[in-house]
């Protein structure tokens, strides 16, 4: 729970001992315990000042002076559960603001609350006498009537020293939820619920008489008779009723280290929500810490995940490429090698004359006379430049149908 302290008391405090001393008191590092008494003109100890008391030199404390408004100072619990350094961080930098102690400003007639306490007093109370709101405009609200009259003090508190850590209250379609510059919290307040084992009443005593009386008949009558227990009036084994101890609780958010920092505060044997106001706005600020800092690491892995989807594409569309271009080449030097061995051909066919006698041979050369011209036209730059750019390779739309082709 929150410590409490006038300006007085802490300044005295922190001239009795070292502040790194003081700081592991409150489990707190002593550059924000500096920070705190900066915040409030508390005077703190120079540099050497102890080391000149322990030498038993004459030393004076620093008066406190005045300020226009003094104000309480509130040192907020701390919460060792989680080992995380940036929440660790944000968690000493709330205490810091949550120093200054609760603000109670117009929040006192916010909306949202008047309407909560609007709908929980027309509620009716179910059997185990709590009365249940929710819905955009008013808090998720499971409590007695008599804690609903608590909430009337609690809640404005609340939004007060929730205002210090900069969230406010704001309407949202599964109910209302705090908001800061960077996230939203979803809160909901729950009472508990006492179970003592229940005691007869004169008038269900009399209903199973009653009903056994009705039974001993039909046997005396018949007493063949068989007689079911169904309708036998049935006496409950406990009764429910609420506790008066009432809890708050935030959403859940779990970090990479699945440590999930402090999300519900209750009454318990000694402390209150009200006095944990402090606390509870702390533990706010930590929470949305934590789910900004999840949100970003989910969104780190969705980028890393998309980069290296996209390199894989790229590599893939790149390969497609280069077999598209490969097969082209090896097509060109099929074309080249056929283009070679029709020439030798026809050297050999001719040899040392210039046209052969042979009528049919004479016919076949002029045949591949004109065959070779056609292959060597096709291998012409020319005519390569129009059979790329038919197929679209080698320039900029060597990957022309690589979707379709990675479905087919």
């Amino acid at each position: 729970m929150a410590r409490r302290f006038t300006r007085q008391a802490f300044h005295d405090l922190v001239w009795t001992r070292p502040m790194v001393q003081l700081a592991k008191d409150f489990a707190i590092s002593d550059v924000a315990l500096h920070k705190i008494c900066r915040k409030h003109a508390i005077p703190t100890p120079p540099v050497g000042w102890w080391a000149k008391q322990a030498a038993g030199k004459a030393v004076k404390r620093t008066p406190l002076s005045k300020v226009k408004n003094e104000a309480e100072i509130v040192i907020a619990s701390a919460d060792l559960t989680s080992t995380d350094a940036a929440l660790a961080e944000a968690r000493e930098k709330a205490r810091i603001l949550a120093s200054s102690g609760e603000v109670r400003s117009a929040a006192a007639m916010h909306p949202v609350i008047r309407g909560t306490l609007a709908a929980l007093r027309k509620a009716k109370p179910s059997d185990q006498g709590l009365v249940s709101v929710e819905g955009a405009e008013v808090i998720r609200c499971t409590v007695s009537l008599a804690a609903a009259d608590r909430l009337a003090d609690f809640l404005p508190k609340l939004l007060g020293a929730a205002a210090v850590q900069g969230f406010e209250i704001e309407i949202a379609d599964k109910g209302a939820r705090f908001r800061s510059a960077e996230e939203t919290i979803t809160v909901s307040i729950i009472e508990t619920i006492d179970r003592t084992p229940h005691t007869p009443t004169e008038a269900e005593l009399a209903k199973v008489a009653a009903w056994e009386k009705k039974r001993d008949a039909a046997r005396r009558r018949d007493s063949w008779s068989f007689v079911l227990n169904y309708d036998r009036p049935k006496i409950p084994e406990w009764d429910y009723v609420p506790s008066g101890k009432i809890g708050l609780e935030f959403e859940q958010v779990w970090t990479r280290t699945r440590a999930a920092p402090r999300r519900a505060f209750r009454d318990g044997k000694t402390q209150t929500l009200e006095a944990m106001v402090s606390d509870i706005a702390v533990g706010l600020a930590v929470l949305a810490a934590a789910k900004t800092q999840v949100r970003l690491e989910q969104d780190a892995r969705q980028r890393a995940w998309q980069t290296e989807q996209d390199r894989r594409e790229q590599a893939a569309r790149l390969a497609y490429i280069e077999d598209r271009r490969a097969k082209a080449l090896d097509a060109i030097l099929v074309d080249m090698e056929s283009v070679d061995r029709l020439r030798r051909l026809i050297g050999v066919l001719r040899g040392e004359q210039a046209e052969p006698t042979e009528p049919r041979v004479a016919t076949f050369l002029a045949w591949a006379d004109a065959t070779l011209a056609a292959r060597m036209a096709r291998l012409s730059p020319t005519a390569l430049e129009a059979q790329f750019d038919d197929s679209r390779l080698f320039g900029g739309d060597d990957d022309r149908d690589y979707g379709r082709h990675r479905w087919s």
